[in-house]
């Protein structure tokens, strides 16, 4: 008599390993994700510089498109940034080298998106998603828009918390609150990516989201390894889109680490968010909304771009779950200040950092210009001891630099101005303490304390 099989069995030899299945799954998620259930087919009716017309593609704006061989091959993706009369725009991401008229138009009925999860953490990726790493398939818990809204300004919790950066002249003179929102405004060379590496070691965070923007290939492995180092790397998230990526890439960076930040906040984590820089993001808006056919204004920016970046830097901050501290570097070129975006930036950020190519080059790091920059949160989030001690340095280093001149023609007469003796007496221990190696991290009381002691203060 025929014996029945057995109800269960072992698993047989030479069961796949877990990163294959993790590969597996992850790869049909995204196929499922990726392919709509119903899809709208156009084809390509013109190319113009960087802007793709497409016609019979019922889509809406910020859709993703994929672009098609006749065969029905991937030839890349893009996103409808407009139309004209019976035509969608597209903005592709990628060249448009291998575009035809028999290119098929297939609307994906959704936004950008990108997987979010803890797999993300200690990995490099695009504005796709994809790793750039080399280290595989990222395995992700939830598919999330890259546009997210920004949360009920009613619903914010108040800044009342400290963040403790482990750089003195920050701690001390511009302390950052928890889910603030702070510019960092420098000319080249004066330091920008080794204080956000410094902040990105330093800061007492849950995790870090870092998005490299329209910086050079060579600089964005220089950062990773050197600048960041693998205990920065190891609780933080890169996005990068380097300088020869498409504009369409290069903003969208922005949104994708915006989102990533986002559903770590969603999880009750508290997230350094840091943005290299917010200029090229702006610039890459300007050639989008240019190549569309918006009008330029300002400096050649379109109307867009100072629309997009409310958009953007109003996403962040704090929500009844977590928090999203934000740092977002601003190239400061222009000398006399005409500078549209940094103008608008300045005006829409909860404080600025200027950082200075003078005091760079006196070989003092990190180069802040402390009496040009501000932290309009520091009240909230420091005791009043604190505040006292802070203004009371300020007044020294701003009456340093009004005498200065004189000092150095020997015009100056000591004991004319008792405010301007105590002045130059503490100029070296003050520029001593706002000195830092980018590997010395200081804990906040402690730089509390030096502070106290230099301002003359009772702790």
């Amino acid at each position: 008599m025929t014996q029945p099989p057995p109800a269960s069995s072992p698993l047989p030899l030479g069961e796949p390993p877990r990163q294959a299945w993790t590969e597996l799954i992850g790869s049909i998620g995204r196929a499922l994700h990726e392919r709509p259930l119903t899809a709208c087919t156009g084809k390509v009716q013109e190319v113009v510089g960087t802007l793709i017309r497409a016609v019979g593609v019922d889509a809406q704006i910020g859709e993703l498109c994929e672009l098609r061989r006749a065969d029905g091959s991937l030839l890349q993706r893009a996103e409808v940034v407009g139309f004209a009369r019976e035509s969608a725009l597209l903005s592709p991401f990628g060249p448009v080298d291998g575009l035809s008229r028999s290119t098929q138009v297939h609307a994906l009925g959704r936004p950008l998106s990108i997987q979010v999860g803890e797999g993300l953490v200690g990995r490099v990726v695009d504005s796709l998603g994809e790793p750039l790493d080399g280290r595989g398939v990222i395995a992700g818990r939830a598919w999330r828009s890259a546009f997210g809204e920004p949360p009920n300004p009613m619903a914010r919790p108040l800044m009342d918390t400290a963040l403790e950066t482990g750089v003195r002249a920050v701690d001390g003179l511009l302390t950052l609150g928890i889910g603030q929102r702070i510019g960092i405004f420098a000319p080249a060379g004066a330091g920008k990516s080794t204080l956000l590496g410094m902040l990105a070691r330093g800061a007492r965070c849950d995790i870090n989201v870092i998005a490299l923007i329209g910086e050079r290939g060579r600089e964005v492995r220089e950062f990773i390894s050197q600048t960041l180092g693998e205990e920065g790397m190891a609780r933080s998230v890169v996005v990068c889109a380097t300088s020869d990526r498409s504009a369409i890439e290069r903003a969208k960076a922005a949104h994708i680490a915006t989102a990533i930040a986002e559903d770590f906040r969603d999880q009750g984590k508290h997230v350094l968010l840091m943005m290299d820089s917010l200029t090229r993001y702006a610039r890459a808006q300007r050639e989008i909304g240019l190549a569309a056919g918006e009008p330029p204004t300002r400096r050649g920016f379109p109307p867009s771009t100072f629309a997009e970046l409310p958009r953007l830097l109003e996403r962040t901050g704090l929500n009844e779950k977590g928090a999203i501290t934000a740092v977002y570097t601003v190239l400061a070129e222009d000398e006399s200040g005409d500078d549209p975006v940094a103008e608008e930036v300045r005006g829409l950020l909860d404080g600025h950092v200027v950082l200075s190519r003078e005091i760079a080059a006196r070989n003092h790091y990190p180069a802040i210009d402390v009496l040009a920059s501000l932290s309009r949160v520091m009240p909230q989030v420091v005791a009043p001891s604190h505040q006292r001690a802070a203004g009371r340095l300020r007044s020294l280093m701003a009456r340093h630099r009004e005498v200065e001149t004189l000092v150095q023609i020997g015009e100056y007469q000591a004991g004319s101005d008792p405010l301007a003796d105590q002045a130059l007496a503490r100029h070296d221990a003050i520029q001593a303490f706002l000195a830092q190696r980018t590997d010395e991290f200081q804990a906040f009381d402690d730089t509390f304390d030096g502070l106290a002691l230099l301002a003359d203060l009772p702790r």
